[in-house]
């Protein structure tokens, strides 16, 4: 079972299902911010934040503190890749407060893989691994 599998029988809103999205979309590209710093955990809490919060485990303001940290972590880092890693980390928990942050999140997932050959297959990934009903609501890159 996944990190924010959930049992069959819980229906989750489509606020819960966007953050999940987010959370997924960010963690696609976690690897370009934490090459170079492995020690900052910041992104990496963002998304499990997300995650937690449709869980039951984390309240709005948590997760919030977790998006501004994972804010944080990308005005600190040299990298255009590592800094959208961070930023799509940040959003996916933004997603938590706001729902609106989760495209936020897909298109900064997107700009740090910008320069890597697997960009388009991220792109239809993200489109494929968002739930159908949300497709026209949410319009990812």
């Amino acid at each position: 079972m996944k990190q924010h599998d959930l049992p069959a029988e819980v229906a989750l809103s489509d606020h819960q299902l966007m953050a999940l999205w987010a959370a997924d979309c960010a963690e696609q590209v976690l690897p370009l911010f934490e090459g170079p710093y492995p020690r900052d955990r910041r992104p990496r809490q963002a998304i499990a934040a997300a995650r937690a919060w449709v869980r039951g485990e984390l309240g709005v303001s948590a997760a919030r503190d977790a998006a501004f940290a994972a804010h944080a972590a990308a005005r600190l880092a040299s990298s255009p890749e590592a800094v959208a890693s961070a930023r799509a980390a940040a959003h996916a928990a933004a997603t938590v407060h706001v729902a609106g942050h989760a495209p936020h999140a897909a298109r900064y997932a997107l700009k740090a893989c910008a320069n890597e050959p697997g960009r388009d297959a991220e792109s239809a990934w993200q489109r494929l691994r968002l739930p159908v009903h949300l497709r026209d609501v949410i319009r990812p890159a």
